[in-house]
């Protein structure tokens, strides 16, 4: 059954220069209007502008599809719900002090999700995700992919990651 899309506006129609109950960060007044609404290319999130009627400051908030309802399969064999937070951070901490934008980070959870939703698995295993997400940062960053791949596969000595860092062809700096 296709998810519906959640909205800030709690089904609401939204259209530019709407009135909207939708609490400002920085002085927490519920009411709020859009001022720009943009789809990503993907057309997977909807990125909105909104101005706080009553402080007048602006800020962005951004409207997905609801997360995957698929539980994840660890390797000991307990299960838990999917996490898009969990993969977000594990991609954010592989890429701790690299050149890449937060941008292409999420750019990069958002396709792996986006994969994930059109396999429709009740379960999925983890090693599946690690896999994903290898895939992704191999592209963006190798260092980042051999951060990952070090925790992923549980590379035990020197010798683990010279190979992976042969196979993947060399970390040029």
């Amino acid at each position: 059954m296709p998810r519906k899309p959640t909205t800030p506006a709690f089904g609401k129609k939204q259209t530019s220069g709407e009135k909207v109950n939708m609490k400002c960060p920085f002085c927490t007044n519920p009411g709020s209007k859009v001022v720009d609404k943009r789809e990503t290319p993907d057309l997977l999130m909807t990125r909105r502008r909104r101005e706080c009627l009553k402080c007048k400051k602006r800020y962005t908030t951004f409207e997905r599809v609801e997360e995957i309802g698929a539980l994840v399969v660890k390797k000991d064999g307990t299960r838990e719900p999917f996490s898009r937070g969990k993969v977000l951070k594990g991609i954010v901490l592989a890429c701790e002090k690299r050149p890449i934008s937060r941008e292409k980070i999420e750019q990069a959870v958002q396709e792996i999700e986006s994969e994930l939703r059109r396999k429709n698995k009740a379960e999925i295993p983890s090693a599946d995700i690690g896999k994903m997400v290898m895939e992704k940062l191999v592209k963006l960053d190798k260092v980042a992919y051999i951060r990952f791949a070090s925790v992923c596969r549980e590379f035990k000595g020197l010798g683990s990651f010279e190979r992976e860092i042969k196979a993947i062809g060399g970390v040029k700096e």
